[in-house]
């Protein structure tokens, strides 16, 4: 079987391509070569038009617009029209509407301000609590057009593709990847494949011992993703401790007690949306959110949690939940 294993920078991180194909030999053959080709075009695509830290992407232009329904790419609509998804299926939670907010936690490229260890952090947090959506659902304003090849969001917010990018990113090199066995990663957001073989098998990384797992997923195909705490830490100008992932209901960082949650989903923008919604409900809450398909939950204190699936997770069509154009 041929194979090819390749990484490079996209997402404001890494991503990693794991390919194989029927092909004899272990050496990539052109078709996996072409593929990979294809796919870190396909992110450097996304990177540039969904960033919200470069004034000419299409995110930080739509900020600037002040119509109401604006004409896009596919790939911004594809973007809007799953964050309007993640805030229907998560209650608000995640609320991709919240770049303003993050800014002003913060965070700036990778972060502003002075970068500070998870021990220093979590014992200057305030008190931990369940997040809660914000309560002007801004998300309810997003929208697609299709046939107008236009989107709509509240004029003068600022988009923030954040983790669903990163999701729906894999999700749309997975799209191009029909007949063959793959992991798409795209800065820990997977698109698995099986392509006609067996289970890939998943490790979980611990957030307290980068490196090191805290237990491995089996799955076929779907996807999986991570939404923690433990990385991307500051301090701001006045001493407060901050982190990427945001209450909707404060615009602060949230802390809910967990460091972590993994969550399998049928696809890794699903898996990217249950994960944070997990991680953002706090231990109790968290356990539910991964209850139907399954997960990994790990608290401060380095307690882990598998929470096993209820039911297993079956292959949806990865190319209907990643079309770029309805």
């Amino acid at each position: 079987m041929s194979r090819l294993d390749v990484s490079f920078p996209a997402m404001g991180g890494q991503a990693r391509l794991l390919l194989a194909d029927r092909a004899p030999g272990d050496a990539p053959s052109q078709r996996l070569l072409h593929a990979a080709a294809d796919a870190r075009a396909l992110l450097a695509d996304l990177e540039a038009r969904w960033t919200r830290f470069d004034p000419d992407s299409d995110v930080a232009r739509l900020t600037a617009d002040p119509r109401h329904e604006v004409p896009a790419h596919a790939h911004v609509r594809a973007l809007v029209r799953a964050g309007a998804w993640a805030g229907r299926v998560s209650g608000g939670l995640v609320d991709m509407t919240l770049g303003d907010e993050l800014a002003r936690a913060g965070y700036a490229g990778h972060w502003d301000g002075a970068t500070a260890s998870l021990p220093e952090v979590l014992a200057a947090a305030p008190a931990r609590t369940p997040a809660m959506p914000h309560p002007a659902a801004r998300w309810h304003d997003l929208g697609v057009d299709g046939r107008a090849q236009t989107i709509r969001r509240p004029p003068g917010v600022t988009l923030d593709s954040g983790g669903l990018g990163k999701g729906l990113a894999a999700d749309l090199v997975a799209a191009r990847l029909v007949g063959l066995r793959y992991v798409v990663d795209v800065g820990g957001d997977l698109a698995i494949g099986h392509g006609g073989g067996g289970l890939h098998e998943i490790a979980v990384e611990d957030p307290l011992r980068p490196g090191a797992g805290v237990h491995r997923l089996r799955l076929g195909a779907g996807g999986v993703a991570t939404s923690g705490i433990h990385r991307r830490l500051w301090l701001g100008a006045d001493g407060r401790p901050g982190h990427h992932l945001l209450d909707p209901a404060t615009g602060r960082p949230a802390w809910t007690g967990l460091l972590a949650a993994t969550a399998v989903g049928r696809t890794a923008l699903e898996a990217e949306i249950i994960a944070k919604v997990a991680l953002l409900r706090g231990p109790s809450g968290g356990r539910a959110a991964l209850a139907a398909l399954g997960g990994v939950l790990v608290g401060e204190g380095g307690k882990v949690e598998v929470v096993p699936p209820l039911r297993r997770a079956a292959a949806r069509t990865v190319r209907a939940l990643a079309e770029t154009a309805a």
